[in-house]
């Protein structure tokens, strides 16, 4: 819960505000940066630091630490996320890359590369045309939990998953070049099976994974779990910055596309019953069974 939300919860519950929480002050505060969240959402190009005090009252430093105190983010950053969060949904409906990078807000072309380099991933044509353009090397392999399809770019692993093959990787790429195995590919394919079979290892293995700014908060979340331990899903809600959240973390956990090298196996219910998996509630138990047993 945010310090805000804190101090207003006290209230409502008929505790006195403290004269630290001065709560006039948190709720100018709290007014402000709902103003400036829904100014930032609706501008269609940058807005500076100076105007955002302006329009809030705030001097700009007050208010970059009022704001980031609220969100984790400066006003900068988040106006960043946004626009890379509606990048990748215009890139999912666009006929033309370039038609994607204005309609998100972006001024030319080579600032969107430059903001976007290593965090799409794929180039930005490939996610407007199923993996056009992208080589996909992948492999089966078999441990513990059962057979493991693994397949990857150039830029590191963009699948993992538990009785999958060929077939069920050709709809989720269905324009893609798909090569099975490689000498490149076996190397990588053996780091990954021995990560799979040692929890806690394989932090240094390279992912090529798609989402929202908010999904890759939730699986950034989701690796800082150490094996052995669990997070339900308020508490990932929280750590990613949107304790309100919780159903959206829920979302972003099943819409991991590399298994336990984003271990999202590692989230449970509130009550701490194990929950669903994409896999299969049988492979998830298997899984942090032996993460708790070392």
């Amino acid at each position: 819960m945010s310090f805000f939300a804190d101090c207003e919860a006290a209230e409502q519950a008929g505790f006195r505000a403290c004269k630290r929480c001065r709560p006039d002050e948190v709720r100018r505060d709290a007014a402000a940066v709902s103003k400036a969240l829904d100014i930032l959402r609706q501008a269609e190009a940058a807005v500076s630091l100076e105007r955002l005090g302006r329009l809030t009252g705030y001097s700009p430093g007050h208010f970059q630490r009022v704001f980031k105190r609220a969100t984790g983010l400066s006003p900068s950053a988040y106006a960043r996320a946004l626009r890379e969060e509606r990048v990748r949904d215009a890139l999912s409906g666009a006929e033309r890359v370039t038609d994607a990078i204005y309609d998100a807000g972006y001024e030319s072309a080579s600032r969107f590369y430059e903001g976007m380099e290593g965090k799409l991933g794929m180039a930005p044509s490939a996610w407007v045309k199923g993996g056009a353009g992208t080589t996909i090397r992948w492999g089966v392999a078999p441990t513990s939990y059962g057979d493991m399809l693994v397949a990857a770019t150039d830029k590191g692993v963009c699948r993992l998953a538990f009785n999958e093959g060929g077939e069920e990787l050709a709809e989720r790429f269905p324009h893609a070049e798909l090569a099975e195995g490689g000498a490149d590919f076996a190397a990588l394919l053996a780091a990954v099976v021995d990560a799979v079979e040692r929890p806690g290892t394989g932090q240094d293995i390279p992912l090529d994974v798609q989402g929202t700014t908010f999904q890759q908060r939730v699986w950034q979340e989701l690796r800082r779990i150490p094996p052995g331990e669990t997070r339900s899903y308020a508490e990932i809600a929280a750590a990613a910055g949107k304790p309100r959240a919780v159903r959206a973390a829920g979302s972003a956990n099943g819409a991991n596309h590399v298994a336990v090298l984003i271990p999202c196996h590692r989230v449970v219910r509130s009550d701490g019953s194990t929950g669903g998996y994409a896999h299969g509630t049988a492979i998830k138990e298997a899984l942090l069974e032996r993460e708790r047993a070392g």
